[in-house]
C-alpha cells in the first residue's frame, strides 16, 4: 500500500522547505500550530478531499515593523513569528507557505484556500501589505495574483 495523504505531504514539506535543516525556517509542529491559530483561526487552511490532505496553506499575521525587519533579513522566520504579538494589530501578512499535493495542482486549490484566509483575517485586521519568502516560481507567481487580487501590494525576501 502506498504512502496516505498525509504522509505525501509531510514529504513534500520536507522536500520543498528542508525546514528540518534550517534553523532559520519555521519547523511547524504541534505547539507552533496552536500558536499560530491563536494569532488568527485562519493562518491554517487545508483542503481534504476524503482520503487525507491535498493542501496546506499556512499564513503569518503581523506587523509592517517585524515585516520589514525580515525582508531587510534583520530577523529570521522563525524570530519573525516569535516576535509577533497573540491579541495584536495586525497590519501585514507573511504568505508563508502553499504545499498541494501534485495530481491537484493548477486547479486553483492554494489560491482559493488562501484568499478565504485573507478575507477572514482582512475582517479582523486592517492589512495592508503581503509579503512572501518564495522556494519557487510557482510560489512567486501565486503571491503575485493574490496581490493582484487583494489589491494588497505584495513585498519579496530575496
Amino acid at each position: 500500500m502506498g504512502l496516505s495523504n498525509f504522509e505525501r505531504m509531510i514529504e513534500l514539506v520536507n522536500d520543498v522547505f528542508a525546514s528540518k535543516n534550517d534553523p532559520d525556517q519555521l519547523d511547524v509542529n504541534d505547539e507552533v500550530m496552536e500558536r499560530l491559530v491563536q494569532l488568527h483561526p485562519s493562518t491554517i487552511c487545508e483542503r481534504d478531499e476524503g482520503d487525507g490532505p491535498v493542501a496546506w496553506v499556512l499564513l503569518i499575521p503581523t506587523t509592517r515593523s517585524l515585516m520589514d525587519a525580515f525582508l531587510s533579513k534583520s530577523i529570521s522566520e522563525n524570530e519573525l513569528f516569535d516576535q509577533t504579538p497573540v491579541g495584536g494589530s495586525y497590519d501585514a501578512l507573511y504568505l508563508c507557505s502553499a504545499i498541494v499535493l501534485p495530481e491537484y495542482r493548477r486547479k486553483g486549490i492554494a489560491k482559493e484556500l488562501t484568499l478565504e484566509a485573507v478575507e477572514d483575517i482582512r475582517n479582523d485586521h486592517p492589512l495592508t501589505a503581503l509579503f512572501v519568502w518564495s522556494f519557487s516560481k510557482e510560489g512567486d507567481l501565486g503571491a503575485e495574483e493574490l496581490s493582484r487580487i487583494t489589491g494588497l501590494p505584495l513585498f519579496k525576501r530575496l
